[in-house]
């Protein structure tokens, strides 16, 4: 994953496709099938000439511009995900019951309003003249 978007060098043709993919954290192969078919269908040189300007006006990726985990291999989830992660490590037992507990609360609140809903349009039909 990368900060920005750059030309990658382990892309096959300018590294355009692969630095876009590896900068939104795609599958490389996969946006390169994409960006073929819409190069195909929306006319060979009007694709191939925005191609080429983003080959040019793209800067080439630096070892800075690449995101890491701890371990050095590539992350594959976002920062939201490995924050909250590292977050739900440092709580003890007690406090994933209490929060247990309190969303059990919060969905015992909201089946008993649900179903007093429900209870009020049944007494409300019982009651209607039709």
């Amino acid at each position: 994953m990368t900060k920005k978007w750059t030309r990658s060098p382990r892309g096959p043709v300018m590294g355009v496709v692969t630095g876009f993919a590896e900068w939104r954290d795609l599958p490389a192969d996969t946006m390169r099938v994409i960006i073929f078919l819409i190069i195909l269908f929306t006319g060979v040189f009007p694709g191939l000439a925005i191609y080429l300007i983003l080959a040019v006006a793209l800067p080439a990726q630096r070892e800075d511009d690449v995101i890491y985990e701890d371990r050095g291999s590539r992350q594959s989830f976002s920062r939201r995900a490995k924050y909250e992660d590292a977050k739900w490590e440092e709580r003890s037992t007690e406090d994933l019951e209490k929060e247990y507990q309190n969303l059990k609360r919060k969905v015992e609140e909201m089946e008993s309003r649900m179903f007093d809903k429900e209870k009020d349009w049944d007494e409300r039909f019982k009651n209607s003249n039709i």
